[in-house]
């Protein structure tokens, strides 16, 4: 494992490695928040928030 040191910058490739992660984790939240099901900001649908409940007893 210490050989593969020798080839690469230690410093460069873990500032390259954070950097593809962080643009990775940012396209991942924009690809969600572009859904109409996991978008946390604008909030679902109303009915697609209650499907999952049960509907209430008429009275």
């Amino acid at each position: 494992m210490w050989r593969i040191w020798l080839l690469f910058d230690p410093r460069r490739a873990l500032v390259a490695l954070f950097t593809f992660l962080f643009v990775l984790a940012i396209v991942i939240h924009f690809i969600l928040l572009s859904t109409s099901k996991f978008n946390w900001i604008e909030g679902a649908p109303k009915a697609a928030q209650n499907s999952s409940m049960p509907a209430a007893a008429p009275k």
